[in-house]
């Protein structure tokens, strides 16, 4: 495959799956963690805005990898 079309494949699905993540992170955050206190409210958040990088980071490197 074509670096360029890898690439604008890549940043397609990583921009969508990116913004979908979110959503569903932060619905499940608002109905599950309404009651909890701030300390729990920031953990959940922080682990799983950082958790994301993991699959993009695959997409990233599968983007930049070259096809002999």
């Amino acid at each position: 495959m074509r670096p360029r079309v890898k690439k604008l494949i890549g940043t397609v699905v990583l921009v969508v799956g990116v913004v979908t993540y979110a959503l569903i992170v932060m619905m499940i955050g608002q109905f599950r963690l309404a009651q909890s206190g701030p300390g729990v409210q920031l953990a959940f958040f922080a682990f799983f805005g950082l958790i994301w990088i993991v699959p993009a980071a695959m997409l990233i490197r599968w983007m930049e990898r070259v096809e002999r």
